[in-house]
């Protein structure tokens, strides 16, 4: 390669301002290399067409990962102003094929290519201002201000590889080949394979917080588990060894493949791997990053996991051996038995990997440790582990979606890293999980096993706040306080009365009890809520029709609990709802149009209500209600003082948040009924409960 890769910074060595220089360096290395990456797209349609129907076009990836900059910034308080709220609208969310995002594009007006490259050099110099101008302590702990810049940083190394992908997945015509982008040029036959003994042993995953490298949510926690000896295969797959499967119609035969499995097959029509073209002669080439090449029939293959987990079954029962993938715990104890250690200790680095080498895989059988090719590096591994918290698990408040949408066993954990992985990616602790169907730089190794895979799932909803406000919407009513979200969409249909409601908007709708309530009356609801894990609650019940929850008794003492849209008498609404991410203060445009807008105990939660109040107020239709509920607990640590609504003197004079209300509100709206308290209570344990009065206002806009 043509430029040296950072390596990740060790956060509690040194000094403060040399941390400061380094972390300043790590910053431009990372955006100077993703800004590099794009250079390989040849001309604006490039950057407009999907490379992958289940994706955004590569525009979005280009402006997103400094997007996600300034929405990281702006909710740590580090910045008071954004660059570009229309940009920091369009193209915050929309990564992963999470169902709450939306991949029309018929919903997108994407400005100009030329437009993000400049919106990427502004954002550029408010970061290193940012850099310069954050207070900086040694060690750097993800309490510290420091630890939102190494988020945005590693953040950005992460979409440099999914990133990259897209780019492989272009058509030919629409990228050009660079030269700070090498391929290797070392290929020949595929070496036979075979499998070596790997000792059992114990084997601890998850790391502790005071761990001197920057990880994300998922990898914090404690795991030990016993893991029984097993046979690994000396070289990860490669193409020549896939080709067998192939050849002997592993893509037409259906007892290979998982009943996803084989439904993918089916959708894809797929018939070898995503990557390998069949040339004019009839011969296989391999689509690399930007240009296609004689097949390397010793590189690895490239495919998902439901692919590699037909191989693993065509090749069981042609040995008669139970072949499998292995699970997380099994990579972890090969990675032990063979002793490499972790960045930035190793000096070379050790395989295919932070872009050591070339852009592209290299043969498998080029990186040996303790008799094993590819232990890591060169692409990454699948598992048969779905991804999940360790015991311990939080989520960062700054960054609360990064993992828990994940936790659906549906995303299979991928170990080791490919040649494009840097950073945290490039680490021991890295855990990184994809849908089984997605393609990245992967690939995989197989072991036989007498012991069958343990699979650890997340069936019920542990986060504790999410389990709070599922038993708040969807659990029983306390001390006679009936169910709030329902008195609140009762309230509404009475107000409503014979009106016609088309689209309703449940703004801050949490775990979504009121979006279905308001379906009993409404054409259309929307909920929309800034948190991921809340609303992945309501999307389960929609799509699944229940949801599990565990709530706390005493201590670490807990009680589970399942409610379905049946027993709630919800069942007839699953098709009149949708759920989606937002931000109150910045809705994507097609957020509009509504008859009825639903906000409850959401106004003093806002950082800046009044600058919501005029954003909301026109995507109500002329006729449409706004309703409000609010206890008007107004705190410093969600609003500024200064913002605050009411609560306050001004001039000596009591203002209420009623006031704050009308002197905002009026006379675009008028309030059509009384001001009227609706209780609510929150269970917290067993034995502790939060009991509050709600005030409700109803406006509606004028014709």
């Amino acid at each position: 390669m043509t430029f040296k890769v950072m390596r990740a910074p060790q956060l509690r060595t040194g000094t403060a301002e040399a941390k400061r220089d380094e972390i300043r360096r790590y910053f431009q290395s990372t955006w100077d290399l993703y800004e590099n990456l794009f250079s390989l797209m040849d001309g604006d349609q490039a950057f407009l067409t999907r490379a992958d129907p289940l994706r955004h076009p590569l525009i979005f990836y280009l402006g997103h990962t400094a997007v996600f900059f300034i929405n990281k910034l702006v909710l740590a308080k580090f910045i008071n102003e954004r660059v570009n709220p229309r940009f920091e609208s369009i193209f915050a969310i929309g990564v992963d094929e999470m169902s709450w995002d939306d991949l029309d594009e018929n919903n997108y007006d994407w400005p100009t290519v030329g437009e993000v490259w400049a919106y990427r050099k502004e954002v550029r110099a408010v970061i290193e201002k940012v850099i310069d101008d954050l207070p900086l302590n040694l060690p750097i702990t993800w309490e510290d201000p420091f630890w939102v810049v190494l988020m945005g940083i590693e953040h950005e190394r992460i979409h440099l590889e999914t990133s990259s992908v897209l780019i492989r997945q272009l058509p030919l015509d629409l990228v050009t080949p660079g030269d700070d982008w090498p391929l290797c040029g070392d290929s020949g036959p595929a070496p036979a394979n075979d499998l070596l003994d790997v000792a059992g042993g114990r084997v601890v995953l998850g790391k502790s917080r005071d761990h001197d490298l920057y990880g994300w949510d998922n990898e914090y926690g404690r795991l030990e588990s016993d893991v029984a000896p097993f046979r690994a295969s000396r070289y990860l797959v490669s193409n020549g060894e896939f080709r067998e499967f192939v050849e002997t119609g592993g893509y037409r035969t259906e007892r290979w493949w998982t009943d996803e499995g084989w439904a993918w097959r089916n959708f894809r029509q797929a018939e070898y791997p995503a990557f390998w073209i069949i040339d004019t002669d009839g011969d296989f080439r391999l689509r690399c990053l930007a240009e296609e090449i004689p097949m390397p029939w010793d590189w690895p293959v490239e495919i998902n996991q439901l692919e590699a987990k037909a191989f693993c079954n065509w090749k069981a029962e042609a040995t008669g051996q139970p072949v499998r993938l292995p699970t997380e715990e099994e990579w972890y104890r090969l990675l032990d038995v063979s002793g490499i250690k972790d960045q930035p200790e190793w000096d070379p680095a050790p395989g295919n990997i932070n872009l050591a080498h070339q852009a592209s895989s290299c043969p498998v059988s080029a990186n040996i440790t303790a008799g094993f090719g590819d232990v890591v590096g060169n692409v990454w591994q699948w598992t048969e582990t779905p991804i999940t918290g360790f015991p311990g698990f939080q989520v960062h408040p700054l960054y609360d979606d990064f993992s828990t949408p994940t936790f659906d066993t549906r995303h299979n954990m991928i170990k080791g890293g490919s040649w494009i992985s840097t950073g945290n990616e490039a680490t021991r602790h890295a855990r990184y999980a994809f849908r089984r169907h997605f393609m990245q730089h992967a690939g995989f190794r197989y072991i036989e096993s007498e012991s069958e895979a343990e699979v650890r799932e997340d069936v019920y909803e542990s986060d504790a706040l999410v389990s709070q406000y599922c038993e708040f919407h969807f659990g029983q009513d306390y001390f006679g306080v009936p169910n709030f979200m329902v008195t609140a969409a009762g309230i509404c249909r009475d107000i409503v009365g014979d009106r016609k409601i088309g689209r309703a908007l449940d703004l801050g709708c949490a775990t979504g009890r009121a979006t279905f309530e308001l379906a009993r009356f409404c054409d259309h609801v929307t909920g929309i809520d800034f948190s991921a894990r809340f609303i992945r609650v309501g999307l389960e019940l929609q799509r699944k029709g229940i949801t599990r929850y565990s709530i706390i008794e005493e201590g670490e003492l807990v009680s589970y609990h399942e409610k379905t849209l049946e027993g709630l008498g919800l069942a007839d609404t699953r098709e009149k709802v949708e759920f989606r991410q937002g931000d109150a203060h910045n809705l994507k445009e097609q957020f509009t149009g509504y008859d009825l807008v639903l906000a409850c105990n959401l106004i003093d939660r806002l950082y800046d209500p009044e600058r919501f109040l005029k954003h909301i107020s026109g995507r109500i239709n002329p006729g449409g209600l706004l309703v409000l509920l609010s206890p008007y607990t107004w705190l410093e640590e969600f609003t500024p003082k200064q913002k605050w609504l009411g609560g306050l003197k001004i001039d000596g004079e009591n203002v209420t948040t009623l006031d704050g209300l009308r002197s905002r509100l009026e006379p675009g709206f008028r309030m059509i009924t009384e001001p009227r308290n609706v209780e609510f209570v929150i269970r917290e344990t067993g034995r502790k409960f939060q009991h509050t009065a709600s005030q409700m206002t109803v406006w509606e806009k004028s014709g």
